[in-house]
């Protein structure tokens, strides 16, 4: 993400929360404008959240805010300051978030007739909101403290944990909504997984060269002063012509590749240049995804 190349440490800490409420309002659209009105039981908290506010006649976000504020107080028993600044500040934000719009802005239904349409942003927004947390270290809270303190005090497999949790509210949408409502939520659970895999995937993405050329003096001159980027250089025998080559070995941000591409067009046209992707680098400049 783009905090991490922010040097000043105020600047950076400052951008990382402005993210963090960016996602968890993202997330919030997505929960309260779709996901509550149409009763999707899928994803941690506000999955249940959804069926006992059919069953006991709470509100879904007071609910929200309740097992939220729970799970953050057994989350500093269990865990202590494990728990993390970043994930109380986006708990607390989400359910105070659903908590006010509940109010300000009360939901009598669906916001349109189209169940599958709304569904889609009910997946996607919280998705998205998801995986940038994730991508920045912090998280929702919800069921990711469950997880935190499984993680430390079991040898439980956290996935199967967490899926079992996700499964048991889908099925009880099946008695309290019917088949309908069941079946949504159902492959909102299965998408759910795939939406932030894939977004997390493509804010990592990076574009891997492979030059082939004669000259790689310039083109490494470009990486280093120009793009701030560095380059492995090794030489090399090429397979018809036995002339000698260099290779030149480096990874960058998809914008700064364009430049890079351009650059070696019009340098050394006969450079041969492999591109390729990848969205996970680990080393200086780059962290694991």
């Amino acid at each position: 993400m783009a905090t991490r190349d922010i040097r000043n440490p105020i600047a950076r800490k400052a951008a990382e929360y402005g993210l963090i409420t960016f996602s968890i309002w993202i997330m919030v659209v997505g929960i309260y404008f779709f996901k509550f009105p149409n009763n999707f039981a899928f994803g941690g908290v506000t999955g249940f959240s959804t069926v006992f506010a059919r069953l006991t006649g709470w509100s879904a976000g007071d609910f929200t805010f309740f097992v939220n504020t729970a799970l953050l107080v057994l989350g500093f028993l269990f865990l202590g300051t494990d728990v993390g600044v970043k994930t109380v500040y986006a708990s607390m934000l989400m359910s105070v978030s659903l908590s006010v719009l509940e109010r300000l802005c009360p939901m009598r239904g669906p916001l349109t007739r189209e169940p599958l349409l709304e569904l889609i942003f009910a997946i996607f927004c919280p998705g998205f909101g998801s995986a940038v947390l994730f991508n920045i270290g912090a998280s929702s809270g919800g069921t990711d403290i469950i997880a935190m303190i499984l993680k430390k005090h079991t040898h439980m497999n956290i996935g199967t944990a967490l899926l079992v949790v996700d499964l048991t509210s889908v099925v009880l949408a099946f008695f309290v909504f019917g088949p309908t409502t069941g079946l949504f939520s159902c492959l909102g659970l299965m998408a759910k997984s795939l939406v932030i895999d894939d977004v997390i995937e493509n804010m990592n993405l990076c574009k891997c060269f492979n030059i082939v050329c004669d000259n790689p003096e310039p083109i490494c001159q470009f990486i280093i002063h120009d793009l701030n980027r560095s380059a492995t250089v090794y030489k090399a025998e090429g397979a018809f012509t036995h002339r000698d080559k260099s290779i030149i070995l480096t990874t960058m941000k998809r914008s700064q590749a364009i430049k890079l591409r351009n650059h070696i067009r019009r340098i050394e046209p006969t450079a041969f240049i492999l591109i390729s992707n990848s969205s996970e680098i680990i080393g200086k400049g780059f962290l694991a995804s």
